[in-house]
């Protein structure tokens, strides 16, 4: 995909290209989450939740090294090209979602996805990076967030919709192909002039011992990857777990998600701002670490089959997830360059690490209690992992 020169191209403002950055990522997002919280269900359709747990640590396996060999390509290519190049990809994946029925193929390509997915999102993180102004990093990373998470919110009714009680979810991923071409295009028409920043080339030795330096990073990252678990873990197993346990059907899993991811759009982005202005981020990502370990660790004593019940105790669990999330974003962001694809690389590679050890509990705690069905405990357990980020975090350092 050449860096073609459009006839009517004009240079935009940073503004221009901040908001259009968010609205990439607004489609960028609801393409991979339209189908994500009915994964785990698809692959139902011919894998037990054991070998449900194997694709997902295959998928982090091959999206680690995707993000390892990504700076390098970007390096090589640019960052438009490599963006571009990857949303075709990710159309041609789709497609044999949509039109495959071997489940050696639908694995493979769910697999590949995965890791397609990432390396995207590594793309506007980096477009985004150049185009923030250093004393504005807390809001410009909180209005992309919230962007991001407004999608997140409509994602999942879209398709529960899709769905409509039946066992339709290769129409999840027609709805998902559909959202890749428009974001195909927009990132066409507003970045083929886009200049790269001088990348720092790293070895995996180097970046290790860059990042090491740096003991707030490493706190930081310890943090992120406990947060990135418990998305994880939710993402894929809550959704059975709500279906198949306490018997929801998907028209009331789509409501309960839906209220479930209202705090994202809802209070990051003047998180972000009260960052910027006010206070560090160390103490709200604290207590938004301590807010969803306790009210997860609720869930596992939660029998009641009730949608408003789940719903409530769901949302205050990603109010502390939002704030969380946020704080880590910000803080991550004030302190990296646009030149350091490989650190950013390296800080993303949480989520796929995330996905390969959600599973491993999972595979555990079903081995320990020789059940095929996820248990209440699960969530338990989970809530004290998620409550061990405060450790890093409270000794994070904060940058203001």
């Amino acid at each position: 995909m050449d860096q073609l020169a459009t006839p009517n191209y004009r240079p935009r403002s940073r503004t221009h290209m901040i908001y259009t950055i968010a609205v990439i990522g607004f489609i960028y997002t609801l393409h991979a989450v339209i189908p994500m919280y009915s994964n785990s269900s698809f692959l139902a359709l011919f894998a037990d939740e054991r070998t449900i747990s194997y694709i997902y640590m295959a998928g982090a396996a091959v999206t680690i090294l995707a993000f390892l060999l990504a700076p390098w390509v970007i390096r090589k290519l640019g960052n438009y090209r490599v963006a571009m190049w990857a949303v075709v990809i990710q159309i041609l994946l789709f497609w044999g979602l949509v039109t495959q029925t071997s489940p050696f193929i639908l694995t493979t390509l769910f697999v590949l996805q995965t890791a397609v997915i990432s390396v995207i999102s590594l793309c506007l993180d980096i477009f985004l990076e150049v185009y923030t102004e250093g004393t504005h990093i807390g809001t410009v990373r909180g209005m992309y967030t919230a962007t991001l998470n407004a999608s997140w919110v409509i994602a999942p009714l879209i398709g529960s919709m899709i769905i409509n009680g039946n066992n339709n979810y290769h129409n999840t991923y027609v709805a998902a192909l559909a959202m890749l071409f428009p974001l195909l295009y927009i990132i066409y028409r507003n970045f083929p002039r886009f200049k790269d920043p001088n990348y720092t080339h790293l070895s995996p030795w180097q970046l290790a011992k860059h990042v090491s330096h740096n003991i707030n990073w490493v706190r930081l990252f310890v943090a992120n990857t406990i947060l990135q678990i418990f998305y994880a873990w939710m993402t894929v197993y809550c959704p059975i777990y709500l279906n198949r346990v306490m018997g929801f059907n998907w028209e009331e899993i789509g409501i309960i998600l839906v209220i479930m991811l209202i705090p994202f759009p809802l209070i990051q982005y003047p998180l972000g701002i009260l960052a910027d202005k006010k206070y560090g981020e160390k103490m709200i990502m604290a207590v938004g670490f301590a807010i969803m370990g306790i009210t997860t660790i609720i869930l596992g004593f939660v029998t009641l089959p009730n949608v408003a019940l789940w719903a409530l105790i769901l949302f205050i669990t990603r109010i502390g997830a939002a704030a969380a999330e946020i704080m880590i974003e910000t803080y991550f962001f004030k302190t990296v360059s646009p030149r350091d694809s490989a650190a950013l690389g390296l800080f993303r590679v949480t989520r796929p690490i995330s996905y390969f050890v959600a599973p491993l509990i999972s595979i555990f705690l079903l081995a320990t209690t020789h059940t095929s069905e996820i248990q209440p405990y699960s969530f338990i357990l989970i809530g004290v992992i998620t409550l061990c980020a405060l450790y890093p975090t409270l000794r994070i350092k904060d940058v203001n």
